[in-house]
Order: C-alpha cells, then structure tokens, then sequence
C-alpha cells in the first residue's frame, strides 16, 4: 500500500476506495485513445472544409482562366481586323498569329527552365533517410 494519495489501492483519508496503478494506466490509455480519435475527427472535418472551398475557389478560378482567354480572342481578333486596315486581312492575321507564337514560344522556355530547377524535397529524403536509425535505436548515425 502506498502512502502517495490517488496512487495504489485501499481507502485514502477520505473514505473513498482509490483505484489502482493499473485502472489508473487504463483510464489514461483510454482518455488518451479518445482524444486521438476526437483529434483525427476534428482533421477530417478541417480539411472537408478545406478542401470544399479549395474546390470552389478553383472553379472560380477556372472560370476566370475561361474568361481571360475570351478577352485575349476577341483582342486579337480586334487586332487583326485593325490591321487588315492597314494591310491585306491575310497579312494581319499572319502578323497576330507570329506575335501569339512568340509569346508561346518565351513563355515555353522560361517555364522549362523553371521545371528543370525543381529539386523536388531534398530536406525530407535527407530526414526520411534516418527513420530506419532512430527506429533501430542508433540516434547517432543520424547526427
């Protein structure tokens, strides 16, 4: 019997039975075990969240893309029916065809350039990389 109150079993100095170490490991087990589950709830619930209005901010967002692109269509059909003023409606259209394929052309290699860049998550796959150690026991491999 322990002389620690709350800890051990037998009645403490109030009269009360105290529960023992082990239903005392046991409620902590289980209130730990609850609040794990209440906190995966409450995740599950966050990201449902997150991810409806992630969903509907990307349709507006589409839709935007969408509109944007209408504008530049109707610009460049504005652009080729000012110059065909100027000179033959062929020609124009010609001269906004070459403008759109300079602009997709420096807009390719700039984004090609910016793919070649990634280096992926180079701190993770160093971390991930030590997991086996300090599972195994051997911290200081990692250090």
């Amino acid at each position: 019997m322990s002389s620690t109150p709350g800890v051990g079993t037998g009645t403490g100095s109030n009269g009360h039975e105290q529960p023992s170490l082990g239903e005392l490991l046991g409620r902590i087990s289980e209130d730990v075990s609850t609040l794990m589950r209440q906190e995966v709830a409450l995740a599950k619930a966050e990201l449902s969240e997150s991810a409806t209005r992630a969903g509907k901010g990307a349709g507006m967002l589409t839709g935007a893309g969408v509109a944007g692109h209408m504008v530049l269509v109707f610009l460049s059909i504005s652009l080729w029916w000012g110059l065909g003023h100027l000179i033959d409606l062929g020609w124009s259209a010609l001269v906004v065809a070459v403008i759109w394929g300079a602009v997709a052309a420096v807009l390719a290699l700039k984004g090609r350039a910016e793919i070649t860049e990634i280096k992926g998550a180079p701190r993770t796959m160093e971390t991930a990389k030590k997991i086996p150690d300090a599972l195994q026991g051997h911290e200081e491999r990692n250090r």
